[in-house]
């Protein structure tokens, strides 16, 4: 396989070279593309989890009677006041 890179990327792996930490452009790009793995894997559970979330919110949402937005954020507000009180 033949790549072309940018000449920002050939300067970051240069860089990395003469930092001494890699021996080869070759392992700069192997670290390069398992930490892209790992970031790709770990986004992909979190969407998941996220998903899953969302979905028990739903679920929630659907059995729990619904209440007016001026209730909701002043029951919000009591229970800070509330946790105020508790905290001094």
């Amino acid at each position: 396989m033949s790549i072309n890179l940018t000449l920002d990327q050939e300067k970051l792996i240069k860089a990395k070279l003469e930092s001494g930490k890699y021996q080869t452009p070759e392992e700069v790009i192997s670290n390069a593309l398992r930490l892209l793995d790992e970031y790709e894997r770990s986004e992909a559970a979190w969407v998941a989890e996220v998903r899953t979330k969302i979905d028990e919110a739903i679920l929630a949402s659907e059995e729990t009677p619904s209440i007016d937005g001026e209730t909701f954020i002043n029951e919000i507000l009591e229970r800070f006041a509330n946790k105020r009180k508790t905290e001094l």
